[in-house]
């Protein structure tokens, strides 16, 4: 199954990841992210446990370590000279299959933790003490961190896009600095699903997936407003990557694959499915008894809910999905 968009093919290869504890992953709704690592490596979470997952490019499992946390929701890798860190943002809760599929537990218990490659806990952040958690949850599904890798000073950024819609700034100690959160811009966030720093031009920049909204608010790495993209392209903005040829990836939960020029300007659609999310109980499908289970609708070529999405440096995609059992798929490039 081939498909492309504007002058990028690709070969869909479905079933493509090598995930532990196999038995444990149908139950499991998967709800991460992934990157790709300085060593040519892909991270990724589990669907059901709590274990992060690091493979090759063929898919081949290379190790898996626990992490203290309920749902990585939200990974990217933070570089300090040749070491790699993961942030892991976590909502949370997570659906248990044992109760039907709801969020347990509630309230969730929001955090964002920093990891080594081999699994160390380095960090941990909470809810800033502002206002705003006086009675509200502190949900965050996406931090990233301003490294050198970036020209950045280490700073630290957290979207509550579960909790409050708020996007905080932290030092790279941990230190609470500001807070943002779109009415300055284009309009008060809801649900800032994902943050990405984008290095393709002279100044870093801060994108926010303002997916409620459907579009990207673009901010100055003081937290200062400078555009918007993609309120005319895009539908529900969910993840970033960076590729080639300084084009952005985005993907949208509903249902696609997003490719964006340096220009802001749309390149075109991946495995484009926006009718899907229409479906009775999607991202799945529903049992006799209205009770979540994996669909049965899933089509190579055609996506279901990306929700989380790296690219290595010669060209192939990768992406998870967020559905009961997750789905790994790999787009080869071959144009």
């Amino acid at each position: 199954m081939q498909l492309s968009a504007g002058d990028y093919k690709f070969e869909w290869q479905g079933d493509w990841a090598q995930l532990p504890s196999g038995d444990s992953v149908p139950r499991g709704w998967a709800h991460h992210g992934m990157a790709f690592s300085n060593h040519g490596q892909i991270i990724s979470f589990h669907p059901t446990e709590s274990i992060v997952v690091i493979l090759e490019q063929n898919g081949d499992l290379v190790r898996s370590f626990e992490a203290p946390v309920i749902e990585a929701h939200g990974l990217t890798l933070e570089t300090n000279g040749i070491d790699q860190f993961i942030w892991l943002a976590d909502n949370g809760r997570k659906r248990n299959p044992d109760y039907d599929y709801e969020y347990m537990p509630d309230p969730p218990i929001g955090k964002v933790v920093k990891m080594s490659m081999s699994g160390q806990l380095d960090m941990e952040l909470g809810a800033p003490d502002i206002a705003a958690y006086n009675e509200g949850l502190f949900s965050p599904t996406s931090t990233i961190a301003f490294d050198s890798s970036k020209g950045g000073n280490g700073d630290i950024w957290v979207a509550d896009g579960y909790g409050q819609s708020l996007v905080h700034r932290f030092t790279s100690g941990g230190e609470y600095l500001s807070t943002i959160d779109g009415a300055l811009g284009a309009g008060r966030f809801d649900c800032p699903h994902s943050l990405w720093i984008d290095t393709r031009g002279t100044n870093p920049e801060l994108l926010v997936a303002d997916r409620a909204n459907g579009r990207v608010q673009v901010f100055d790495m003081e937290g200062g407003y400078i555009r918007t993209i993609g309120a005319d392209y895009f539908d529900r903005p969910t993840v970033f990557c960076d590729y080639v040829d300084d084009v952005v990836i985005v993907g949208e939960l509903n249902a696609r694959l997003t490719l964006v020029g340096p220009n802001d300007e749309l390149v075109g659609y991946l495995g484009d499915n926006t009718p899907v999310s229409e479906e009775p109980a999607w991202p799945n499908e529903p049992d006799e008894n209205d009770i979540p289970r994996r669909t049965s609708s899933l089509q190579a070529g055609l996506f279901n809910s990306p929700h989380g999405i790296t690219s290595d440096d010669i060209g192939n995609i990768y992406v998870t999905e967020w559905l009961i059992g997750g789905r790994y798929t790999k787009l080869n490039r071959v144009g």
